[in-house]
């Protein structure tokens, strides 16, 4: 598939509406415009869960769609954090917890892909654990600006300290499971050129 037609594909459409809604979530955030907010959210949601399904049903899964919907998808939780961390709803540590995360994850897949040591970069559970609260705690942080539910004001609370809590150790288990595949690759390494060698 070429590029123009991978660019037309109905799934990577909805995908680059999720970036056309962002910075007017963001303006209704700055203006305090919760409803529109919350609805434009929801919009940007429904985008999320309908590419995917798309890209299987029409068989539309193009390389470009790879790419441009978890950066989209990351764009999002990011700008969404940051904003809303900007207006006084999210804790400053949550959000420094959750890009430290991201870009020390960011910093050691580059170098590795770069250095040519490692290319399977897998997310680990914690990883998606950890991303799956952030966005169910970006969630309820907006729905309580919207309804305000008292039981979900005290969700949002833990849901905060979870996202705090899961950044650090989800970056830990990615580290580890690093290291040790670094190690795997080098004792297979070492055993291969061991192999290689003549006989004397």
């Amino acid at each position: 598939m070429n590029a123009f037609r991978q660019v037309r594909a109905a799934p990577n459409l909805l995908t680059m509406l999720r970036l056309f809604v962002l910075p007017f979530l963001v303006i209704q955030i700055l203006d305090a415009h919760w409803r529109i907010a919350f609805a434009l959210l929801w919009i940007a949601g429904i985008s999320d869960g309908l590419d995917g399904l798309l890209a299987r049903m029409l068989k539309q899964s193009t390389r470009l769609g790879q790419y441009l919907d978890p950066i989209a998808d990351k764009a999002l939780l990011s700008t969404l954090f940051l904003v809303l961390t900007h207006v006084g709803l999210i804790p400053l540590y949550v959000t420094v917890l959750v890009f430290s995360r991201d870009l020390g994850i960011l910093l050691i897949s580059t170098l590795l892909y770069v250095t040519n040591t490692l290319r399977d970069f897998r997310p680990t559970w914690l990883g998606k654990l950890s991303t799956a609260v952030q966005i169910l705690a970006v969630l309820t942080v907006m729905t309580v600006q919207v309804f305000h539910p008292a039981g979900l004001v005290h969700g949002r609370h833990w849901l905060l300290v979870a996202v705090a809590w899961l950044a650090p150790l989800s970056a830990a288990q990615y580290a580890w499971i690093v290291l040790r595949r670094i190690s795997d690759h080098g004792m297979q390494a070492a055993v291969a050129t061991s192999n290689d060698r003549p006989a004397s």
